[in-house]
């Protein structure tokens, strides 16, 4: 069937070129032909437009330049209405030149024994020629891709490796069986590569770009893609920072919310953890030696039961280091989440090596 369509592409451009010739009849013989081969609206487009087109007389549709001239009925001429392609026949010649290839060595025109800076030097060469911004042949965005995943497979060493033991040596059946691994043309989402298992990880336009530096900078697919896809990629990590923050502020403002509702209720605490000049005497708790500071008039004037008192000082204590704790690993994990995202390595050793000295401190008491 890939073939019929190959045969009805080749009858297409036949017509297409029939038809800036004036050559009517000639033109619709071609373009019904590849109709019975492989269906295509673009076939059927151009019979509907021979339908209004009169017949044009080859014997003399040519002048001696070879340009194309019709008298009408007042004896005026016209241009023929059927443009050319908008690409060359060298620009086509070079895509099906991709397409005939039988591995990634033969895609790029380099040798198994090449280096590396041959490699990428071919891939340099036909990416100009064939990137789909330049050359709008049919199947060149295919190409493109193919000399892609070649470049990729080839200059990365494991995966040159294994592509030249399993690469090119086993044909490829497309209802199944054979070794994995094994190789040959295949066709997926109507492209072609040429072997199973062996593609690059990025796109081809990103492949491109990595070797000329963002060359084309008018929009395409490609980059309206890949932009697209890092907009909505930061956007989910912008609201999962945001609701994570939101969520991990949530005991702090409910501590904050009851402090200042209990504010209305006791008018002046009984202790502090922090010594000022109003809590100036320290004491130390019974079970956890926790440091703590009461009122000069503490001994005097306090008459509840100071065991209760210290049991509170102690979970007020181990609430307060809860707190300090759950904000130092929230913001080693921010600092985690920041240097995953944007693949830096330096910045996730550092943040791997925060400390946590209020969790340490925690699980000290906890243990005791």
């Amino acid at each position: 069937m890939d073939s019929n369509k190959d045969e009805a592409t080749r009858c297409i451009e036949i017509g297409v070129t029939a038809l800036t010739e004036g050559k009517i009849s000639r033109a619709e013989k071609f373009l019904r032909k590849a109709e019975q081969l492989y269906p295509s609206q673009r076939a059927k487009d151009l019979l509907e437009k021979l339908k209004s087109t009169p017949n044009a007389d080859n014997s003399d549709a040519h002048n001696n330049d070879g340009i194309h001239k019709r008298t009408n009925m007042g004896g005026a001429n016209k241009e023929n209405k059927f443009t050319e392609p908008d690409y060359t026949p060298e620009q086509l010649e070079a895509v099906k030149r991709i397409k005939r290839c039988k591995d990634y060595y033969e895609v790029l025109g380099v040798t198994k024994e090449s280096a590396d800076s041959d490699i990428k030097k071919a891939y340099k060469k036909q990416a100009l020629v064939l990137h789909p911004d330049k050359n709008k042949a049919p199947g060149s965005v295919e190409a493109f891709k193919a000399i892609g995943n070649a470049v990729a497979i080839l200059t990365d060493p494991e995966k040159r490796k294994a592509y030249d033991l399993h690469g090119s040596n086993e044909p490829f059946n497309p209802h199944g069986g054979g070794q994995s691994g094994g190789v040959g043309r295949r066709h997926f989402n109507n492209e072609y590569a040429y072997t199973r298992g062996f593609e690059s990880d990025v796109t081809a336009e990103e492949l491109f770009n990595m070797f000329f530096g963002g060359a084309f900078q008018q929009p395409n697919i490609y980059n309206r893609q890949r932009q697209f896809r890092q907009r909505e990629y930061h956007r989910e990590r912008e609201q999962q920072s945001y609701y994570s923050g939101l969520i991990n502020l949530l005991p702090i403002l409910l501590l904050v919310g009851l402090s200042m509702m209990s504010s209305f209720f006791i008018s002046d605490p009984i202790y502090s953890l922090q010594p000022n000049h109003k809590f100036s005497i320290q004491r130390r708790t019974n079970a956890l030696k926790i440091t703590y500071y009461v009122k000069d008039n503490f001994h005097t004037e306090y008459q509840g039961s100071v065991g209760r008192l210290e049991a509170s000082v102690e979970e007020d204590f181990l609430n307060h280091l809860r707190h300090s704790c759950s904000r130092e690993r929230n913001y080693r994990d921010s600092m985690l989440a920041k240097a995953r995202t944007f693949g830096d390595r330096d910045l996730y050793r550092k943040a791997q090596s925060i400390n946590t000295p209020s969790c340490d401190n925690l699980q000290k008491y906890l243990n005791t």
